[in-house]
């Protein structure tokens, strides 16, 4: 097993999905995983602190991303507007392993109620730095809430979209997202 090649995080997420995938979530270990992997168990555990982890993989990345692009959305931009501008900057990091592996990870998912459980925390967090940075540009509590919610309703609704939608590489994520977001606006205003 070669101990510092390259692309090892990578390699332990997809071993990870196609064995939970496989043989079910609790059934697989993180041995088996390093093994799939090409890696040691030390390996592993460099990258992740337990296997509950490798769901939510680029999670700081994501939020990050998302944070950068609320930041760095015009002066003038509503919240929306803003919420758009991280949506589009944090999709640029979801590439092609991203849309592969979609349709297996959500299975895991699905299958597995710890997994569950983790995917909805992953989801508070998202929602959470975008409340933040809206609230950093001086956006009141409760609109920066409300729109980081309906951020991450869109992130995952164009996701799921993006990632079962034909795989002829037409489409952009932030195309999806984008088009989640405006329908969700359209929705909402819909309420009143």
């Amino acid at each position: 097993m070669g101990r510092w090649e390259p692309g090892a995080r990578e390699r332990l997420v997809v071993a990870a999905v196609d064995l939970f995938t496989e043989q079910g979530y609790d059934a697989t270990t993180v041995a088996q995983i390093a093994e799939r992997a090409g890696v040691t168990k030390s390996t592993f555990f460099r990258h992740f602190p337990d296997k509950r982890e490798l769901l939510v993989a680029g999670q700081e990345t994501l939020s990050r991303l998302l944070s950068e692009g609320i930041a760095d959305a015009t002066a003038d931009a509503s919240p929306l507007e803003a919420v758009a501008a991280g949506l589009e900057r944090a999709s640029s990091a979801m590439g092609p392993m991203s849309r592969e592996l979609a349709p297996r990870l959500k299975a895991a998912v699905a299958a597995s109620a710890e997994l569950q459980e983790r995917d909805a925390l992953k989801s508070v967090g998202l929602a959470a730095a975008m409340t933040t940075a809206l609230v950093a540009r001086g956006i009141p509590d409760p609109t920066a809430a409300l729109a980081g919610e309906l951020g991450v309703l869109a992130f995952k609704r164009g996701y799921a979209q993006w990632s079962e939608g034909d795989h002829d590489g037409n489409g952009e994520l932030a195309r999806y997202t984008l088009a989640a977001l405006d329908e969700l606006r359209a929705a909402s205003a819909s309420l009143g």
